[in-house]
């Protein structure tokens, strides 16, 4: 049901007013949410940019599922980058001293190698990820969205909105 629900929430942001930037930068910044662990200060600043700035916020919970199980996978990848950053960089230390003497800078967890290779790459990756989702979404929209619209696929899943509507009013459906 939870896929069911997130590709009904695919379509629904593809086919939004939203301009492709926005849908982009929603789905990029969302791939931030799901790439660094979940339980981090950051995240709630990635989440607070998410509900200031004008992008798609559909796209970003999109990028978050989609991107989440790809942070899992990636885990070996940001913990090297971490420890690169964290470890085998003398040069660092007095940063990394400074920052965690700061008050508030600790609560980041910036010292678990994961977390802060995760952030470095997923903050590095962000600007070519939302290029190359702004052309995905404008290359959708300007060749498959027409055709997707009178697929039975598109039909079923946005006939069945009805139906999960129906369901809140119908005790035990």
């Amino acid at each position: 049901m939870i896929i069911f629900k997130l590709i009904q929430s695919l379509f629904k942001t593809l086919h939004s007013e939203g301009t492709p930037g926005q849908v982009a930068a929603g789905m990029a910044l969302g791939a931030i949410l799901g790439l660094t662990p979940l339980m981090s200060l950051h995240n709630l600043v990635i989440f607070a940019l998410i509900m200031v700035f004008n992008v798609s916020f559909g796209g970003a919970m999109i990028g978050w599922a989609l991107f989440t199980p790809l942070g899992f996978a990636l885990d070996p990848l940001f913990d090297a980058v971490g420890k690169k950053l964290l470890l085998d960089t003398p040069a660092l230390t007095p940063l990394w001293t400074a920052l965690y003497n700061m008050p508030v800078v600790p609560l980041t967890n910036f010292n678990n190698t994961v977390t802060l290779g995760s952030l470095v790459v997923s903050v590095v990756a962000w600007l070519p990820l939302f290029f190359l989702l702004r052309w995905a979404v404008t290359r959708y929209r300007a060749t498959m969205s027409e055709w997707m619209k009178r697929t039975g696929l598109y039909r079923w899943l946005t006939a069945s909105k009805l139906y999960n509507v129906w369901r809140l009013f119908v005790p035990g459906s």
